[in-house]
């Protein structure tokens, strides 16, 4: 039987490399969501070359797309929701040196986004037998992680590290999963060439995850290896 999973921003990094796990497997219908189809050549050329990929327009900080979003999907079951749209949040994020209307911008996309998202959908997420929300967070969002700077990121992402938990203690009824994932320091635009992991190897270790994740592990935060991760 063919599960439906959607993944926002996933035209590029570690979200395109979730698409093609998807597609490798066989057995998922893909709703490839992103704010500019039209300029994703790769996930297009992807879509074009198999059947099993649908392409969406999806800005997860605007209320309309999101609303526009959700009327495509219908009244279709989503089984894996992907929070996977993010921003890394510009380059004025140190005391001193900080850019408000970007930090605003920041948290509108990073920490209200997946709520957006999943408010949106969660109907569609009910009707699965086993349904899952999952977010892709950062190790920068955990408390007990020592760092400096990116005040936009960082709190943006303890923010949604935060909204998941309440939206996993509000779901555990209807019986839906729901966990945050740091993806690792991945080789992407936002982790730079010098990063441990290529967007391939976190994709293919998130989707392990994903799939073996129950209402046990439903409220945590994980490393992309399945390890927890300090809050």
């Amino acid at each position: 039987m063919t599960k439906t999973v959607v993944i926002s921003g996933a035209n590029r990094g570690i979200g395109f490399e979730m698409v093609k796990c998807y597609v490798a497997a066989d057995d998922w219908h893909i709703i490839a969501a992103c704010r500019t189809p039209q300029s994703a050549d790769e996930l297009n050329a992807l879509a074009k070359a198999n059947s099993n990929i649908e392409i969406v327009q999806l800005d997860v900080a605007d209320a309309k797309s999101v609303a526009d979003f959700a009327n495509t999907v219908g009244d279709r079951t989503v089984d894996l929701l992907i929070n996977n749209a993010g921003v890394i949040g510009g380059d004025h994020q140190s005391l001193g040196d900080i850019d408000y209307d970007e930090w605003m911008q920041t948290l509108a996309i990073n920490t209200l986004g997946p709520i957006r998202v999943t408010e949106a959908l969660i109907d569609n997420v009910r009707q699965s037998e086993n349904g899952k929300i999952v977010a892709i967070s950062s190790q920068l969002g955990a408390m007990q992680y020592q760092t400096q700077g990116r005040f936009a990121y960082n709190s943006s992402k303890a923010g949604l590290n935060r909204n998941m938990t309440l939206l996993a203690s509000q779901l555990r009824a209807d019986k839906i999963a729901i966990a945050m994932y740091h993806p690792g320091w991945v080789q992407t635009d936002m982790g730079g060439q010098e990063a441990d992991i290529t967007p391939s190897e976190s994709a293919k270790a998130l989707v392990k995850c994903f799939d073996e994740l129950t209402l046990a592990g439903s409220g945590k935060f994980f490393k992309w290896n399945g390890e927890p991760h300090v809050w």
